[in-house]
């Protein structure tokens, strides 16, 4: 594959919702140039932008993929990007990869829940789209009802600019509104004919609508529409993709991806009206040397600003970094510096990466994507620039991982190699986290579904040839007191030789705020002053398990107040243990509870759904706080819930608004449990305790 100047490159993100065919459309324009011999199969695991074992397997995409073609003079770097909503931080990914975006709906089903996020944020993040109604071939499709559903849900800014000729169910051809021309097709080509008699007042409609929406992107176009009733084909694409540009139009096409039915048509359509890489809007970006703003200038004669937007862990390459270049050149002999890291990475080559391969290529041009393998220093949202003006680009935000899982090796004495492929997976995976519960001792990896943290444990196996285990994380209960209560510790021992001696009396009682507060009330010296650090001691190590079921207590102010020694036999650790005894016997009759963590919850769904969410919550013991709107429509369910019954809440989400809804929590306070549910904890709690005896 040749350079392509930015004004000749244009990078298109493939989105919609998960079985709408979006890889097999990828796969049709492959084939159309020459790229591929024949269509790959998503069902049969020969598509080149679903390649990962995973993907193959589940036949859905998970990762964002690259797929550079050559068509009509231009580049076009098409990214395939997951449907599937546990894979979001790749559709963010795709979206900041590219420069605008093709949406696809079904003509069976119409907009969607996937159509609608994505529109969503292209109109967010002010990316140029057009929406194309696929699976026209498809029993019950129906381009008119589509269309229609689609402008309800999106505004008048949704204008079709083809229209489909079918035969019956079968789709032949295509009505060209833009140049009022019909085609059918005829083998690998097509012919233009007549326009259908019974399209010719739909035809005429859309026409319409479609000329006044170019019209109204310029003044001079305006002018003239009006003067002289109509504009020339060229005026109406210039108008077009100037309304698309800026957003004012979604223009609507038609085809069958799976019988590569029209897909020429939506590419020549890409290079007439999706913007070139010279007029893409490029990120914030600061000097790390002054940190002043800059604007980076797309330009092959600037300094280098390029930013790595996605990563892959290869178990053969290793470490490949997906690359998007704003400025400069990005060349096999260039060692760019990381003002992230602060470091330097080693002149290295760089490709053009199709679906899983690589790609040799002498340069990357601003305006375009490519790669690079083991970089040393350098992961996703670091910057690769000049030394000599060194600039930062503000990074890509990526949700919050949603559900949490305990991870552990599934063979005994593999958990290094577990948690060693777990971080190397990390390097991919900017929606995954890995945490230890420091009370709990659960390992956790976060992520953004049960499918999500299922698909990494699925690569740890094919990548690193080691299993996981997955179980519900534990609750980090607590125990505190309610009452106070006082209690003497005495530890004696005499086995001949040195003894030891020490005895303390401590009052327990809850303490307002706070894990833990020790006060030393001595007087007199009946407790010497060098063993008041080993009695505070044994208690801080005493409650680490609490009196009812060996969870950590805290909440308690503890008092010593007397105690005695021995001149000879008085050591440090018959104090400590002294303190222990105190702490069992006192707290044991002080109203011990145990507590759970509660969690602040703030659920942004659809109006349509606040009824469920708050039923939901009040199912879960929750309590509903309140409701606000949402600046982008819809409503904050405001609510605080134990944590014991949110685990999974990210799946029942999904499921109750059809994926529309999303939240974020944090950890408010510690409540206690109820007495029947603390018993049942309780009695667990010892359960295990005797089997591991």
């Amino acid at each position: 594959m040749k350079n392509y100047s930015a004004n000749k490159i244009r990078s298109v993100g493939v989105f919609g919702h998960s079985g709408e065919e979006k890889t097999t459309r990828v796969e049709a324009m492959l084939r159309n140039t020459g790229v591929v011999d024949r269509m790959g199969r998503v069902e049969d695991g020969s598509s080149v932008t679903d390649y990962d074992p995973e993907e193959i397997k589940r036949m859905i995409s998970i990762n964002a993929a690259v797929a550079p073609i050559e068509w009509l003079d231009s580049k076009i770097n098409l990214v395939d990007a997951p449907g599937d909503f546990d894979f979001f931080a790749e559709v963010i990914e795709a979206l900041a990869l590219t420069d605008s975006a093709i949406i696809v709906s079904s003509a069976v089903s119409g907009p969607v829940v996937g159509t609608e996020k994505m529109m969503q944020m292209c109109k967010k993040e002010q990316k140029p789209h057009m929406m194309v109604v696929n699976q026209i071939d498809k029993e019950n499709a129906n381009f008119e009802k589509a269309v229609k559903a689609s402008q309800e849900m999106f505004g008048p800014s949704v204008v079709p600019i083809q229209l489909p000729i079918m035969d019956g169910n079968d789709f032949v051809g295509y009505v060209d509104i833009v140049s009022m021309k019909a085609y059918k097709f005829d083998g690998k080509n097509e012919k233009e004919v007549d326009i259908p008699a019974n399209l010719k007042s739909s035809a005429d409609e859309a026409y319409e609508a479609l000329v006044e929406a170019a019209a109204a992107t310029d003044d001079a176009l305006m002018e003239k529409y009006f003067d002289a009733g109509e504009l020339t084909a060229d005026e109406m694409k210039v108008g077009l993709a100037s309304g698309i540009n800026d957003g004012s139009i979604v223009p609507v096409c038609v085809c069958s991806a799976a019988l590569n039915l029209g897909v020429k048509a939506l590419m020549n359509n890409l290079v007439h009206y999706m913007p070139t890489a010279d007029t893409a809007k490029v990120p914030n970006a600061i000097n790390t040397k002054n940190n002043e703003e800059v604007k980076v200038q797309i330009s092959p004669d600037g300094k280098l600003a390029a930013r790595v937007i996605k990563t892959v862990a290869d178990p053969f390459v290793g470490k490949i970094s997906i690359i998007r270049v704003y400025s400069g050149t990005l060349s096999a002999d260039i060692a760019a510096y990381n003002p992230n890291a602060e470091k330097s990475e080693k002149s290295g080559a760089v490709y053009v990466m199709r679906g899983k391969n690589l790609v040799n290529t002498d340069k990357i041009t601003a305006g375009d994507i490519g790669a690079m393998a083991k970089l040393q220093f350098t992961n996703t949202n670091d910057t690769l620039t000049d030394g000599a003006l060194p600039v930062k680009f503000e990074p890509i935000k990526f949700p919050a991982p949603s559900i949490s899982l305990a991870v552990s090796a599934k063979k005994q004495g593999e958990e290094d190699k577990v948690f060693s492929g777990l971080n190397r997976l990390l390097e991919e995976e900017p929606a995954m986290a890995i945490e230890k519960n420091i009370e709990t001792g659960d390992v956790l990896i976060l992520g953004m579904g049960e499918k999500h943290i299922d698909v990494i444990c699925a690569k740890l196996r094919n990548k690193f040839k080691v299993e996981a285990q997955l179980n519900d994380p534990k609750v980090p209960y607590r125990e505190t007191i309610r009452a106070m209560a006082e209690a003497e510790g005495k530890h004696k021992k005499q086995s001949g030789g040195a003894g030891q001696f020490g005895v303390v009396q401590i009052r327990f009682e809850p303490l307002a705020e706070g894990d833990f507060e020790f006060v030393n009330a001595i007087v007199g010296g009946v407790v010497p002053k060098e063993y008041i650090p080993a009695v505070e001691k044994g208690l801080r190590e005493a409650m680490q398990r609490g009196v009812l079921a060996g969870y950590p207590m805290t909440g308690v102010k503890a008092t010593l107040y007397d105690g005695k020694y021995h001149p000879v036999d008085s050591k440090e650790v018959a104090f400590k243990s002294a303190a222990r005894l105190s702490y069992k016997a006192a707290c044991a009759k002080a109203s011990p509870v145990l507590t759970e963590p509660v969690h602040r919850f703030e659920v942004h769904v659809p109006n349509e759904y606040t009824g469920d969410i708050m039923g939901d919550m009040s199912r879960r013991r929750g309590r509903v706080i309140g409701m606000t709107p949402h600046i982008d429509g819809g409503q904050i369910v405001e609510a605080e819930a134990p944590l014991s019954e949110m685990f999974k809440y990210a799946t029942d989400l999904r499921s109750m608004t059809q994926a529309r809804g999303t939240f974020t929590s944090e950890l408010v306070r510690y409540e206690d449990v109820p007495a029947n549910l603390a018993q049942k904890i309780i009695e667990q709690s010892k359960r295990e305790d005797e089997e591991e005896e």
